[in-house]
């Protein structure tokens, strides 16, 4: 970690979620089924400063906990900051009810949650704001998501706070990704928190972030290398007949 970041790492926007006490999950109803759910209720978990990568399989519940999370700090979970909150269609999870954020006393509070799946009805909710995000459903899926990561979540005026991204690759090109790349180690260098769930080898190849892999073990710390996603693409580009010839 850098000097900066040990300066920052006091200033957390998130230091901590745990469960609340009287919380009314069930580990055989979902989404306490989740063996990464049941973890953090049982367990809790630290976020450190810098970027906290959630890894795995669709169904391993990394989406899930990104978006309590993010709720839980006060985001809408359709996504946008904690400036603004629209609702179209409520699909979260209770799990956001459950969870107590630990803040650090002088951190930022301001936040952004980017929710691919829910992207659509925000550009909406902006443009019916109006002002200069109006122009976000004129723009292709992936030129949205660079302008919202160059316009709110990188952007000058917001030097600090947390930033929850749940898969964002859904949207962008291999170039866009190194974009997306270079703009989350400036973020950081900049103070702010981030917690992203991907399935993007390529995001989680970012320098110094913190990987954990969701999966029926829970949540695990891994390196880069170790991670499934990382090795199976590495299998699959090396001989893609490998699994095709067990597909097809």
């Amino acid at each position: 970690m850098t000097e900066r970041g040990d300066r920052l790492a006091d200033d957390r926007p998130v230091r901590r979620v745990v469960a609340y006490q009287d919380a009314p999950w069930d580990p055989e109803v979902w989404p306490g089924t989740i063996p990464a759910v049941a973890q953090v209720m049982r367990e809790g978990l630290e976020l450190g400063s810098g970027v906290t990568f959630l890894v795995g399989e669709n169904g391993s519940g990394k989406s899930t906990l990104v978006e309590g999370i993010a709720t839980a700090y006060g985001l809408p979970p359709e996504g946008g900051s904690n400036q603004g909150s629209h609702i179209t269609r409520p699909s979260e999870s209770p799990l956001g009810e459950w969870l107590r954020v630990e803040r650090s006393p002088s951190a930022a509070r301001w936040g952004f949650f980017l929710r691919a799946e829910t992207m659509h009805g925000y550009y909406t909710y902006l443009e019916e704001l109006g002002g200069p995000d109006a122009v976000l459903h004129s723009l292709s899926h992936g030129e949205s998501f660079n302008e919202l990561l160059e316009t709110k979540l990188n952007h000058p005026q917001f030097v600090a706070g947390l930033v929850v991204l749940d898969e964002p690759e859904a949207a962008l090109s291999f170039e866009s990704t190194l974009r997306w790349l270079a703009n989350l180690d400036e973020m950081v260098r900049r103070g702010t928190q981030v917690l992203c769930a991907t399935h993007s080898p390529i995001l989680a190849s970012l320098p110094g972030a913190r990987l954990l892999e969701t999966g029926e073990w829970g949540i695990r710390e891994s390196t880069w290398e170790d991670l499934e996603i990382v090795q199976h693409w590495r299998l699959y580009l090396a001989d893609p007949q490998r699994y095709l010839r067990h597909l097809l």
